[in-house]
């Protein structure tokens, strides 16, 4: 290990806690944590802490939530911990110049992508959705564009045909630690330089809502397929039947086709439903108030309610 260094880390969500877990086995210094503030969360709408912040007060380490970095109260508090580097993982808030050009070593960020490849919100689930071959962690150094920075390191692995977002988050926040902690290792050393991305091959990974969950059944069923792997644990692809919401938490290309969003058969093996091309066969799914359900499981008690003919997302 090269010399321990004075680390700022900046992270909210479980995929930054791990690696947040992961430089807390290093010999570098966490000098502070700083994380997005608390936010209302579950049905008491009570202010929850993010995993980040969760891990941090376990280890006793300090805590800011500063709601901007952009004013100068923010800045100089950050300025006087005197850190060497600071670590940012899906922190959520955007980073100034002046804030980047703080810490000696300036700022690295774990990217869940290939850069230049789906920078922004959610490079993940949109990896998934797109139907690429693979994904990865990209450890870039920092610039005042959004996942513009040069890339110090890149970790890559293969998207399957049964990974969903929440497998491929998993894996992923497998990987990124260990590649920070060789980079950090690399720019103590100076022995790292980083690699110019292309921004000709960028593309712009959207925020997910729950909107563009909801299945559109004049779409191919290769793309509905891929939507609801991308889109699971979170939003969960819906639709409708007899007006009432339908997640679909998996499904598989079907055999044989129909008018688009049409039951064409329901069977133990699932809901066969007709496409924009071909069909999808809704293996996995959840009714209101329910619990989601291999299909052959609610086919058994509810038989009449998924009659072929029926329309879905009506």
């Amino acid at each position: 290990m090269s010399q321990a260094l004075r680390i700022v880390f900046a992270g909210t969500p479980d995929f930054a806690a791990e690696h947040l877990k992961a430089l807390l086995d290093t010999p570098h210094q966490i000098v502070a944590v700083y994380t997005q503030p608390d936010r209302p969360a579950g049905r008491g709408q009570k202010l929850m802490p993010s995993p980040v912040k969760q891990l941090a007060v376990e280890h006793g380490l300090p805590v800011l939530q500063p709601p901007t970095l952009r004013n100068e109260e923010a800045q100089a508090e950050l300025a006087a911990l005197q850190p060497d580097l600071m670590v940012v993982v899906a922190y959520g808030l955007i980073l100034p110049q002046v804030v980047l050009d703080i810490p000696r070593l300036g700022c690295i960020n774990s990217h869940a992508s290939l850069l230049p490849r789906w920078r922004g919100a959610a490079p993940i689930q949109r990896a998934v959705e797109a139907g690429d071959a693979e994904s990865g962690v990209t450890v870039m150094q920092m610039e005042a564009g959004l996942d513009t920075g040069p890339m110090l390191l890149k970790i890559a692995t293969p998207i399957s045909a049964e990974d969903t977002g929440g497998s491929l988050h998993d894996r992923l926040a497998r990987l990124g630690p260990p590649a920070v902690i060789e980079a950090i290792a690399g720019l103590a050393a100076g022995t790292l330089q980083g690699e110019v991305q292309d921004d000709a091959l960028a593309t712009y990974a959207h925020k997910l809502n729950k909107e563009e969950a909801k299945l559109d059944w004049s779409l191919p069923a290769a793309e509905l397929e891929r939507r609801v792997r991308a889109f699971d644990p979170w939003p969960v692809c819906h639709t409708t039947l007899n007006g009432e919401t339908l997640k679909v938490w998996a499904a598989r290309l079907g055999e044989g086709k129909g008018e688009p969003g049409k039951i064409l058969d329901a069977s133990r093996d699932g809901l066969l439903v007709g496409c924009g091309e071909g069909s999808l066969l809704l293996t996995r799914v959840q009714l209101p108030g329910g619990k989601p359900l291999a299909f052959a499981d609610l086919f058994n008690s509810r038989r009449e309610q998924f009659a072929s003919g029926q329309v879905l997302g009506q």
